[in-house]
């Protein structure tokens, strides 16, 4: 018979994976037992993907925040550390932002704005018009990015970014400065050390903290 379905999708549900268990034999078992349950056919040429972040676990390979921490203190020393364009995440960056934090006296996080790289919003378009600032030229403090547009409040989360990234700074003992702007320069009126969390664009964020004379420059990978 003709299939009338394009490509579908299912998200299958295991058992918590820990460092030694056996992925194979875990993911097999758990999309067969989904099939039986479910009644779906497990056919040829069908994709099962698994997370990088389940296979690290079952393989113990993974960085502590403390590790992480080292690092950056290694690379940067631990006077200052600008933090360029990070994503507002809990689950994905604020880990790394508390090893940051722990590795360092002062973070100057530099946000970009009306969102981050991945779509996530700090404000909407129609409050830069209504206010009349342009990303693309206008740098704000956190305190007048305050007076202007108040909370920033994320619509799904419902978690002010901004109070809980300062916050997870605080809680690591280290100074905390938050500032807005597109342009990655900006953060250089504050530190010279400057991590770029940016992904896509980070080669370009390095460059241009270079050329406007950054002192000490990495990103992420």
């Amino acid at each position: 018979m003709e299939r009338v379905v394009g490509t579908v999708v299912r998200g299958i549900r295991t058992p918590i994976v820990h460092r030694g268990d056996s992925i194979e034999q875990i993911v097999v078992e758990s999309v067969l037992r989904a099939a039986a349950v479910e009644g779906f056919a497990v056919r040829d040429r069908d994709v099962v993907g698994i997370t990088e972040s389940v296979v690290a676990r079952a393989q113990g390979n993974y960085a502590t925040v403390d590790d992480i921490a080292a690092d950056l203190g290694a690379k940067f020393g631990d006077e200052s550390l600008g933090v360029v364009f990070p994503i507002l995440s809990r689950n994905r960056y604020a880990i790394l932002l508390r090893a940051m934090a722990r590795s360092t006296r002062h973070v100057v996080l530099l946000l970009s704005f009306p969102a981050d790289e991945v779509g996530n919003h700090l404000v909407e378009l129609d409050q830069l018009d209504e206010h009349g600032i342009d990303p693309w030229t206008d740098h704000l403090t956190e305190a007048q990015f305050r007076d202007t547009f108040g909370s920033a409040i994320h619509p799904f989360t419902g978690v002010d970014y901004i109070e809980y990234y300062r916050s997870v700074v605080e809680q690591e003992g280290a100074a905390c400065t938050i500032l807005f702007s597109n342009h990655p320069q900006t953060i250089l009126a504050h530190t010279p050390n400057v991590l770029a969390c940016d992904i896509h664009s980070r080669e370009r964020t390095k460059r241009q903290l270079r050329a406007a004379g950054a002192g000490k420059v990495h990103s992420l990978d």
